[in-house]
């Protein structure tokens, strides 16, 4: 009975990895099992997600971290905010040209990462227990990625300023958003002073819900000042 419901499951997995153009291996399709029972195990202790149903886990967190894969191709990414992991581990299971620095300010999430790290096998893969504002000053870290990308973390103006520091000029930031257009205006402008350029905005619909996968390229470098720190990326954002 298990091993059909699993046989049910990778069914359903692949097929809703299809949809989107997304063709993923056994040995994918397995990682990702895994990763749904760790992201279950450990959400009892460390309150990872609301959704814990594996057919949603499935399309909200696995299906919506890949939107963007297409814009991830071989070098540096840092995701900052990774939470449980998306959807830098997502994209690091479906790319494994990527070599991908976790960003995390909260110690047990960084525990549940390091815990998928391992188990999955994963290569290139590390998790910095940081704040990505403190973090950004850092020279080991400012403008050293060709990536970077976040997901449910801040307005597009805030997380602009968290994450434009970390990407070397010709590189990109990638924020993943529901419907972003009521951000957008405030978001160019804090782009533009950050030293990007929004190229597109590219739109998903995933069970009726609008996503959004925002495009923005490093055209210059980023001024020393920022990012400011004491919270004023959100409460005087850009």
């Amino acid at each position: 009975m298990v091993k059909f419901l699993l046989l049910c499951y990778n069914f359903f997995m692949k097929n809703a990895f299809y949809k989107f153009n997304l063709q993923l291996t056994d040995e994918q399709i397995n990682k990702f099992n895994r990763y749904y029972e760790l992201l279950v195990e450990y959400n009892e202790r460390f309150n990872l997600t609301a959704i814990v149903d594996k057919n949603e886990v499935i399309i909200k967190h696995f299906v919506d971290s890949l939107l963007g894969a297409k814009f991830f191709n071989k070098g540096k990414l840092i995701d900052i905010g990774s939470g449980a992991g998306f959807p830098a581990i997502p994209l690091k299971i479906f790319n494994d040209n990527l070599e991908v620095t976790l960003v995390e300010a909260t110690g047990k999430k960084c525990t549940f990462l390091e815990a998928v790290i391992k188990e999955l096998d994963l290569k290139n893969i590390k998790v910095v227990n940081d704040r990505a504002e403190i973090l950004g000053k850092n020279e080991n870290f400012r403008e050293q990625f060709d990536y970077c990308s976040a997901r449910a973390v801040a307005r597009l103006n805030t997380l602009a300023e968290y994450c434009m520091p970390f990407v070397k000029v010709g590189g990109y930031f990638i924020p993943y958003k529901g419907d972003v257009v009521e951000e957008l205006a405030d978001g160019k402008r804090a782009v533009k002073i950050l030293g990007g350029k929004i190229e597109k905005v590219e739109e998903f619909s995933l069970e009726e819900a609008k996503r959004s996968i925002v495009l923005v390229k490093k055209i210059e470098k980023t001024l020393n000042i920022y990012p400011r720190g004491n919270g004023k990326e959100r409460k005087k954002p850009l």
